[in-house]
């Protein structure tokens, strides 16, 4: 017994003396996460910590701002440290602590080459580089977007146009949707990137053949916008202002335009919590006229009459936004984010209008123009000799004011599970209010005091929307693989009153013409899986998506309900190759839906405009785009370069039409007008000749042709559209530079006409001071000096039996200040919340 008690005490004093000094005795371990190739820290990196014996983890860090890291209270013991940074590969050290403190010096990452990584532009850095499926700007390339919105950046981009009426185009498709920060958001693009300040965008990446991993919603691709980040533990704060001076134009505008606003945005983050609150107000206004004429032909009478006047806008939105992380360890994150917000846009059009009608001589003398101007001349032949049956001169006042209220929440939940395996699930529920009034009355000319007609018109939008979402992923090596599944709810019913001015009895009168009740309900059910995979010199991305809609339009009158149900697939593929000498060679397809929104879908007409009607079609077909691609791409030094060729078909276009409502007005309304077809051709470069001059130029030139059936009758009609994108930096001096940009489309078809070419110049001047703490901005946009035609266009559209052409010109010359403050601000992207279905609508 006694010996048995001897070797249970040598026992624990053998288990005493190697044990002890591993508890008795700590140590600590520092170093530094820099970039292998440019040497540059790599902030909130992750490190981990696990033993050797077992490989059972004891702590996990991120470094800190400048790339450092501490990990204190360690037992004397054998460890792996793993240091990772998304883009870079991961680095694993063996480690024997047996000392107070074990210095590692710098951990050198090199960049990923795995098929999601970028590729990396080593020297001065690039202003745009190629992943596998997407390009990225900087957005600080682009000054003439300081103080300004997102919009303002995303017009500067190659193949991507913004219209006079702020439409976005890439590559000839208006058909585009916008993520924020990962995140997808089912809205219109122009009301979405006209409410996020440019001075929160990092850079935006265009994704012309998103994988299966998207939404795939969106007949052009995507705009991904990667915000601005801050710090990783204190208080940062970052505050602009802009002010635009008087309008050197003058267009005879009722009033002068008010350009100002601000944002602010603070950061406070302390260990596991992360705070971000957010604020912003501006004021937009565009002054601007419209030039008009419209034709029409009906049982022998020619119609004719011109237009001139004001055509403005007066923009004032306002917002808020809240988000609030809770990060635990790393391995389980929760946000919570709010938006609030209030956009009010009034559209003033107070035209002169004069009416001729006359019979002609030769009712047949026009029919069967080949072009729209031949049809005007002939119209005019078969007429200047008829006799005038009515005159009549008058002033049209037309106010539209279009509102929206904004209130949206978010929840997400990510889990970092065992074996590089990453769990995340994500709620959002969205409450908007659209709506408005158009008030829209005819007087008699010159004498204004007498009213000729009075016209009301409301309608009260409510939108409900909700997105649920879970996803998993896992990494083996250079293998990732993604598999999730989506719902989306959308229910807005729309109530549109319709109200006709008795000006014998002074009441208003309900005009069921364009009275009625609407309610669209879609429910969408995705599922998804995504493969991606690095084999030597090849990276490729596959992926399946399998989606369900149910769509049901419900009329009041009559008591109709339109159901279309689908179920289709959406595959998508994309390659990139490294060739020798820095070259890669991309390819790409992707199938993609175009869905109507509510607007389109409204099948009663509705008068916002004193010649013109806008209608819908319940049964309106959704687009189904395929888009295919295959490119060059090279990187070196500080220059980039690119080469893509594309082709993309549509089948069920949906084109706004024109037919005649009556001899004055016509009827502008959505119809799937046939098939169509794009072919083209895009490069882009991105270099400095010297250390202190960049250049950015971007280019597009396609071949669009579309044809189906109009009307009963079979049309075709094709042209080549090209446009550019210009930048020129200089660096005056290391805190002053100088930049200029320029913007260009050229005409293209439409179904039933054209439209011009569109262009835009502008200068900007920027001063920075305190190493970047304080900016001043000097911007002159759209330049002109009564030299050029800058920020005007025309549309053109005609039949059998009527032809129409509207020439809008707004504001050029425009001079803004913009003045910007930053308080610690430095890396950590906000985590703000947009609207996922009612900005769609707005």
């Amino acid at each position: 017994m006694k010996t048995k008690k001897y070797h249970i005490l040598g026992l624990c004093l053998i288990v005493w003396q190697v044990w002890l000094p591993t508890y008795a005795q700590e140590g600590s371990i520092t170093g530094m996460v820099r970039d292998k190739e440019t040497s540059a820290p790599l902030p909130y990196a992750m490190i981990v910590l696990s033993r050797s014996v077992d490989s059972l983890p004891v702590t996990e860090i991120l470094t800190d701002s400048t790339g450092s890291f501490t990990l204190q209270h360690l037992a004397w013991d054998r460890y792996i440290l793993r240091a990772s940074f998304w883009g870079f590969e991961s680095v694993a050290l063996n480690l024997n602590l047996s000392q107070a403190s074990l210095p590692l010096g710098e951990i050198l990452l090199s960049p990923s080459s795995s098929l999601l990584e970028a590729i990396e532009i080593t020297g001065r850095t690039s202003k745009s580089y190629l992943t596998v499926d997407r390009q990225v700007y900087d957005a600080e390339q682009f000054q003439n977007s300081q103080g300004g919105s997102a919009l303002d950046i995303v017009r500067n981009l190659p193949s991507v146009t913004v219209d006079i009426q702020g439409q976005i185009s890439l590559r000839g498709s208006q058909g585009l949707r916008v993520m924020i920060d990962g995140r997808q958001v089912e809205t219109d693009p122009i009301t979405l990137l006209n409410q996020l300040p440019a001075n929160h965008v990092e850079h935006i990446e265009v994704l012309t053949t998103p994988s299966a991993q998207y939404d795939p919603d969106g007949q052009g691709g995507i705009i991904h916008i990667q915000t601005k980040s801050g710090l990783a533990d204190g208080f940062s704060l970052l505050v602009n202002g802009r002010y635009g001076l008087p309008s050197l134009a003058q267009y005879d505008n009722r009033e002068a335009t008010r350009r100002f606003g601000g944002d602010v945005t603070v950061n406070w983050r302390k260990g596991v919590w992360d705070l971000t609150l957010g604020a912003d107000y501006r004021r937009n206004d565009i002054a601007g006229r419209r030039e008009g004429y419209v034709n029409t032909f009906q049982n022998g009478i020619f119609t004719e009459f011109p237009s001139s006047g004001e055509r403005s806008y007066d923009n004032i939105q306002y917002s808020g936004r809240f988000s609030l992380r809770y990060q635990p360890d790393l391995k389980h994150t929760v946000s919570l984010r709010f938006f609030a917000g209030d956009r009010t846009k009034y559209r003033t059009a107070d035209i002169r209008y004069t009416n001729q009608q006359r019979r002609s001589i030769d009712p047949n003398a026009f029919l069967g123009a080949k072009t729209y101007w031949e049809q005007y001349q002939q119209m005019k032949r078969g007429t200047e000799q008829g006799t005038l049956l009515h005159s009549l001169t008058y002033f049209n006042k037309n106010l539209r004011v279009r509102e929206g209220d904004f209130l949206i929440g978010g929840l997400d939940y990510r889990w970092q599970l065992p074996s590089n395996i990453q769990l995340d699930l994500s709620a959002l529920a969205e409450r908007t209010v659209l709506g408005g009034p158009t008030d829209n009355v005819s007087l008699a000319w010159p004498n204004i005091s007498d009213t000729l007609q009075y016209q009301f018109n409301t309608n009260d939008n409510p939108l409900d929307g909700i997105r649920l979402r879970a996803d998993i992923q896992q990494e083996v090596k250079d293998l990732i693989w993604k598999v999730g599944y989506q719902y989306r709810y959308l229910f807005h019913p729309g109530d549109f009153l319709y109200l006709d001015r008795d000006l014998e009895r002074d009441i208003f009168q309900v005009n069921p013409l364009f009275s009625n009740q609407i309610e669209l309900t879609r429910q969408i059910h995705g599922g998804y899986f995504l493969v991606s995979h690095k084999w030597k010199q090849l990276s490729y991305q596959a992926g399946l998506r399998l989606e369900y809609m149910d769509r049901q339009v419900r009329l009041a009158q009559p008591d109709t309900t339109y159901t279309y149900e689908i179920f289709q697939p959406f595959p998508s593929l994309n390659l990139a190759y490294h060739l020798p000498k820095g070259w890669i060679l991309r390819g790409g397809y992707s199938r993609r839906i175009e869905r109507a929104t509510t607007f389109k879908l409204t099948p009663f007409p509705e008068r916002e405009h004193n010649e013109t009607l806008d209608q819908g079609d319940a049964q309106l077909l959704p687009e189904f785009i395929h888009s295919v691609e295959l490119g060059l791409d090279k990187s070196w030094e500080t220059h980039h370069l690119f080469v893509n060729g594309y082709f993309r078909s549509i089948q069920n276009v949906m084109n706004r039409v024109n037919t005649i409502f009556n001899d004055t007005i016509l009827n502008r309304y959505y119809t799937n007008a046939g098939n169509a077809r794009a072919a083209g051709v895009e490069m882009g470069s991105d270099f400095y000749p010297t250390s202190w001059f960049h250049i950015a130029l971007g280019g597009n030139i396609y071949r669009y042709g579309i044809s189906g059936t109009l009307f009963g009758e079979n049309f075709r009609t094709a042209n080549t559209v090209f446009s550019f994108n210009a930048s020129a930096q200089i660096d005056i001096v290391s805190d002053m530079r100088l930049q200029a940009l320029f913007n260009y489309i050229s005409a293209r078809v439409t179904a039933q006409g054209n439209e011009s070419r569109f262009y835009n110049p502008s200068l900007i001047l920027q001063k920075i001071f305190s190493q970047g703490k304080y900016s001043l901005s000097l911007q002159w946009l759209n330049v002109d000096l009564g030299l050029l035609k800058s920020n005007e266009r025309s549309r053109t559209s005609f039949q059998d039996h009527f032809f129409t052409r509207t020439h809008y010109i707004y504001e050029v010359d425009q001079v803004f200040l913009t003045f910007s403050y930053r308080f610690n601000q430095t890396e950590k992207k906000p985590d703000f919340i947009k609207s996922e279905f009612g900005e769609k609508e707005f």
